[in-house]
């Protein structure tokens, strides 16, 4: 009897904590898709800003009979802090993760997973006030989510997200909204008859170019908890944010 193909997708798979949740997935049985910015052998080419990659893969993946994991891996942290670094830095990390999910969604087979790979940086301990009040509502709208993430690049723009409770860190900022976003996909897939689990893991502080040399954890433990929820069984939940395969507050 033919084992059904199990098809899974890993941004950002060329280095670091990607590579690892790719190579840890197949070791599992998955046949993984890695994907890198950079055209490499054996990669998909993806830029999570550019809709023309978005829109090559999903075609791929429909001629493929669909997709099983999605693991939104692939982020950026640039230097300096401004309107210009938080845009950019959405883009990626919110904005290009929201995209390539929403444009993958149709493809995705029954029991499917998608797992945002997320920071303690985004804990809404980061932020106060107006901005962290927003994240909290328990009714939050995809619509309401977008408009909050634009005004914050408005008031770095204006010199006056301090006053609103934002934090001058736009890579903190872009994984408050992406953990808001594990939120409001998990409701809008509620009635999904396919099942499709969501969730949001906190890899921890790993040794990798961003994380750096001094970090306590290694690649595959920052994967662990990803990959875990990458392969949850059926029933598991949904909605939330993890660390060390343990909820976590948001």
């Amino acid at each position: 009897m033919t084992t059904p193909r199990r098809i899974a997708v890993v941004t950002g798979a060329n280095r670091g904590i990607g590579e690892a949740i790719a190579r840890l997935l197949r070791d599992a049985g998955l046949e993984v898709l890695p994907a890198s910015r950079e055209p490499r052998d054996g990669f998909v080419t993806l830029d999570v800003t550019r809709p023309e990659h978005i829109q090559a893969l999903e075609s791929r993946l429909r001629a493929e009979g669909g997709l099983d994991v999605l693991v939104n891996n692939a982020g950026a942290s640039f230097k300096g802090f401004d309107a210009g670094v938080a845009r950019r830095t959405l883009d990626v990390n919110f904005y290009g993760s929201m995209r390539l999910t929403d444009a993958l969604l149709p493809a995705m087979k029954p029991g499917a997973r998608i797992v945002m790979v997320s920071s303690g940086m985004g804990e809404l301990s980061h932020g106060s006030g107006e901005a962290r009040a927003r994240f909290e509502e328990p009714a939050l709208t995809r619509e309401q989510l977008v408009e909050h993430m634009e005004s914050f690049v408005r008031e770095v723009a204006a010199d006056r997200h301090t006053r609103r409770g934002w934090p001058s860190n736009a890579y903190s900022v872009s994984k408050m909204g992406l953990n808001a976003l594990v939120r409001v996909l998990a409701r809008e897939l509620a009635e999904d008859p396919r099942r499709i689990l969501v969730n949001a893991a906190c890899p921890g502080w790993v040794r990798t170019r961003m994380g750096g040399t001094s970090a306590p954890r290694s690649v595959d433990q920052g994967a662990r908890t990803p990959v875990w929820l990458a392969l949850l069984p059926e029933g598991g939940p949904t909605g939330g944010f993890f660390r060390d395969e343990r909820r976590i507050a948001w």
